[in-house]
């Protein structure tokens, strides 16, 4: 008898699909079964990379979309902080006007639910993680041009923060000015810890 085994792909499409949801209703709101349907993978197929179910399906598309946005903003923080602040934004931008306003980050939408349990979900751990890698990434790009360490790590994380609060602004104002007004004020910020 012939067995194919499912391919990488597979998952991966399960996982992108899985991040998409999330970031369209949260994790709490979504079903194992809603996500394996929106990536129109069988319900089966999906238990067979997910055996531990909707929380490890949950971190791995948090881990997903991390490595995703880190990988676009390394290539865009190469040409500096302020190229990188761009791309960012950009990002998010693209990701809420191509949803019509309904879709934002799958890392935010796992940070702010009430876990199921008493104990830490490994996908807000993941979610933890993620910030702090994009914040590291900022922060030391900062570093890279001028800025000092402390002012350069408090500055990374008052973009992301800012950023992830204003996708939430965005998507409940069915408007990018939040975005627009976050970006010219953050990258007044960025130039001025850079020149000074």
């Amino acid at each position: 008898m012939y067995v194919t085994k499912p391919s990488p792909a597979a998952r991966e499409r399960i996982v992108v699909g899985a991040a998409d949801m999330i970031s369209r209703r949260g994790l709490n709101a979504t079903s194992i079964r809603e996500m394996a349907k929106h990536a129109r993978a069988p319900l089966g197929s999906t238990y067979h990379y997910f055996p531990e179910g909707k929380q490890q399906l949950a971190t791995e598309a948090v881990r997903y979309t991390g490595e995703w946005v880190a990988r676009r903003l390394r290539k865009e923080l190469e040409a500096g902080p302020v190229s990188g602040l761009r791309a960012f934004l950009g990002l998010w931008r693209k990701i809420v006007v191509d949803s019509d306003f309904r879709a934002g980050c799958p890392v935010l939408a796992v940070s702010i639910e009430e876990p199921p349990t008493d104990e830490t979900p490994a996908a807000l751990v993941a979610a933890a993680d993620v910030f702090y890698a994009w914040e590291s990434l900022l922060a030391d790009s900062l570093c890279e041009h001028g800025a000092e360490r402390e002012q350069a790590a408090q500055l990374a994380t008052l973009v992301v923060a800012a950023v992830e609060g204003t996708v939430a602004m965005c998507r409940a104002k069915r408007s990018t000015q939040p975005l627009d007004r976050t970006a010219e004020q953050l990258q007044a910020l960025v130039l001025a810890a850079v020149k000074g």
